[in-house]
């Protein structure tokens, strides 16, 4: 059976009705998921297993039958490993229709079917009795429900209802208990991410400054996580101001309650600076006596030798409302509050012991100035990054002339702002999507900066322009970053060309198009650790888990052509084992090509290693000698480390197959490749043969 799915096209700008399989959506989340992660975690998966032994055993010592209740087993590995450990019986919950009938043969294949009972439902759909879904409550509460912030999957909520409805009271649960961390940190990279930095521009009566809106600098911003792999965060970008603190924790071998609550601890400044950010994760223990232990602390709190990689499972950066001064020595209090998902933090000076610990709520944060919304902690850095500005500025320099009429197109950018101050005769902005947000956002700044007057904002498509917008005037400079908010993969910014074809009729002759070009570059690559979320996993602490590892295959293959991913590679080392190589051009100087642009060839193999994949990005050529690199930065050593612009995502296509060389002489010759843009869709197309 077919369905129709409508969605806007990121590149083009077109609304398409595709025709999908009703089990699309399915197959993008299986084949995006990180099961195989998860069974790449040999620290993971080890620690839930002695876990389970333990708990099993400790039943068993009471004179009791081993009862399991595992939510959210996803392969039903855990049930397995109680099974294994002697359980009687296990109740194996997976709400997730595709991932259940996977866990049903892979419990089948084992050997466990008479001791494994699969259920396809949420757990606060189980029924528990006689004709019910489980016989009886289980006395093991064994779940992975956990997220990078602990609870952001409603682990709470499901542990609330377990203890209620589904479990023994006094029941064993593995993991027992679960602790998070806090520690305060300054960091001017950070807090990039978070406020925008003044941005000082050369104009010729004077020095401009372009500012952030009063309702920005006051903004508390918006109780989302920021989660990243802070173990590729060097100590060189943040200074530490407190010493690590408990902030909570939960037990889960008794009721657990997930109504909002609050958590105060006093914090003694180890250094005075200002507190702006909150680094935070938690850890795991897998039976009471926390000798069973997994944690998520970065390197400089645990030793690199316990280094386990994972991403599932990441730290935590929180932005507190505001930068707050703190000195060396003088306590303050630091609040931590949680709904049933998330969690948000508070810095107060400490009033002493009187103070009234009612007081100490917080209410969860609303971001009220429109950035938070629109903007996401990436784009925050790339218009906090005055190198990337000072190109633009330059650019400008060369392009404008004091009778320049200016068209801006890119989303939420500062370009209109810098085009005035530079002299442009008079600027002109293109709203695209999310108009209403990013109307009042930007007219903000504009406000902000005395310039509501000076730069004219145009509200509809390109292809509706019309000369009216335009005052009869005609485009001599049209201008773009690119950036979109609808972007994903570093060349869905190709909408700049598509809105450039669009307006052709609305430029002078000799309009001047900034980005005048861009290329898609390529480089082929051994990942350190990011492999592991789509290799194989195949026996997984001795149990066959390849129904799940043929599950992946096929929904990565569902579609006809396999498709690059967006990965932030700076979080990902990498190792280079080709030079990097323009593979495409796209010469934004003229319009979209009605043919397509392909390209084949060869990249050589330079360095032995595995070839995991290729990674692509984008460069955009300014004008003739200034160009803005999303991609690769440079290789910084003879080895092929590669450092990665840290403001974009770049495109990983994965390699179907691995090739591995132990020395220089085992290097495939070269890796093939066929890339294919389609202007008609937008769409990038590629080919790899090792």
């Amino acid at each position: 059976m077919k369905t129709f799915c409508g969605r806007a096209n990121p590149t083009t700008g077109a609304m398409e009705w595709l025709e999908e399989d009703e089990n699309y959506d399915y197959h993008q989340e299986i084949a995006r998921s990180r099961y195989a992660d998860m069974l790449h975690d040999k620290d993971r998966n080890t620690k839930y297993y002695q876990g389970i032994r333990a708990a099993v055993s400790r039943v068993k010592e009471r004179g009791e039958k081993a009862i399991v209740l595992d939510i959210g087993t996803g392969t039903g590995l855990l049930s397995m490993m109680a099974a294994s450990a002697g359980a009687d019986f296990c109740y194996a919950v997976e709400v997730f229709k595709p991932m259940a009938n996977a866990a049903v043969k892979i419990v089948e294949k084992n050997g466990f079917r008479d001791k494994i009972k699969v259920i396809n439902k949420h757990s606060t759909e189980v029924t528990v009795g006689p004709d019910g879904d489980m016989q009886c409550r289980a006395n093991i509460l064994v779940t992975e429900l956990f997220d990078t912030e602990l609870i952001g999957e409603g682990a709470l909520p499901t542990y609330e209802h377990a203890h209620k409805f589904l479990v023994e009271e006094g029941c064993e649960a593995v993991p027992h208990r679960a602790t998070v961390y806090a520690q305060l940190v300054e960091s001017k990279r950070m807090w990039s991410w978070n406020k925008f930095f003044p941005v000082r521009v050369g104009a010729e009566d004077g020095e401009k400054t372009i500012v952030s809106p009063s309702e920005m600098e006051n903004c508390p911003g918006v109780p989302s996580v920021c989660d990243i792999q802070l173990n590729q965060m060097p100590l060189s970008d943040f200074t530490i101001l407190s010493d690590v603190v408990t902030v909570f924790s939960v037990d889960f071998s008794k009721p657990v309650r997930s109504a909002s609550t609050c958590y105060r601890v006093q914090l003694e400044p180890v250094k005075s600076g200002k507190a702006q950010i909150v680094l935070s994760w938690w850890d795991i223990d897998m039976d009471p006596s926390g000798m069973i232990n997994c944690t998520m602390a970065p390197y400089w709190v645990k030793s690199t030798s316990d280094f386990q990689w994972r991403d599932h499972w990441m730290q935590c950066v929180y932005f507190l409302p505001n930068e707050e001064p703190v000195l060396q020595g003088e306590s303050v209090h630091l609040t931590a509050c949680r709904d049933e998902y998330s969690l948000w933090y508070k810095l107060q000076k400490a009033r002493g012991e009187g103070e009234n610990k009612a007081d100490v709520r917080v209410e969860s944060p609303v971001c009220r100035c429109q950035a938070h919304l629109l903007w996401n902690r990436p784009r925050f850095g790339q218009l906090n990054d005055q190198n990337r500005t000072r190109q633009y500025i330059k650019s400008l320099m060369k392009v404008l002339e004091t009778d320049s009429v200016c068209l801006c197109i890119s989303d939420g950018s500062l370009l209109p702002m810098l085009a005035h101050y530079r002299g442009a005769k008079q600027v002109l902005y293109f709203f695209l999507f999310f108009w209403s947000l990013h109307f009042s956002l930007i007219f903000l700044f504009f406000k902000a900066n005395h310039l509501e007057d000076k730069i004219k904002i145009i509200e509809t498509r390109p292809e509706l322009l019309t000369a009216s917008h335009l005052e009869d005037k005609k485009i001599s400079v049209l201008v773009g970053e690119p950036f979109f908010t609808t972007s994903l993969l570093p060349w869905h910014n190709l909408y700049f060309w598509y809105a450039r074809t669009a307006v052709t009729s609305h430029l002078t002759g000799s309009a001047t198009i900034l980005p005048q070009s861009a290329s898609l570059h390529m480089m082929v690559v051994e990942f350190q650790d990011l492999w592991r979320i789509r290799s194989p996993c195949g026996i997984c602490e001795g149990f066959d888990v390849r129904t799940m590892d043929d599950m992946i295959k096929n929904s990565l293959n569902f579609r006809e052509s396999k498709e690059a991913e967006p990965h932030p590679l700076w979080e990902y080392p990498c190792k280079s084992l080709s030079d990097p190589q323009e593979v495409l051009t796209f010469d934004f100087r003229k319009t979209v090509p009605q043919h397509s642009l392909s390209t084949e060839g060869s990249v050589n193999l330079l360095r032995k290693g595995k070839c995991h994949g290729a990674v692509l990005w984008m460069e955009y050529h300014l004008v003739a000698d200034i160009s803005v690199n999303t991609g690769l930065l440079q290789i910084s050593n003879e080895k092929g480390n590669c450092e990665w612009n840290p403001h974009c995502k770049q495109a990983v296509y994965f390699f179907s197959s691995v090739i591995e060389s132990e020395t220089l002489s085992d290097v495939p010759s070269a890796v093939m490749y066929a890339i294919n843009f389609d202007p008609k869709t937008g769409e990038i197309a590629m080919d790899f043969k090792l």
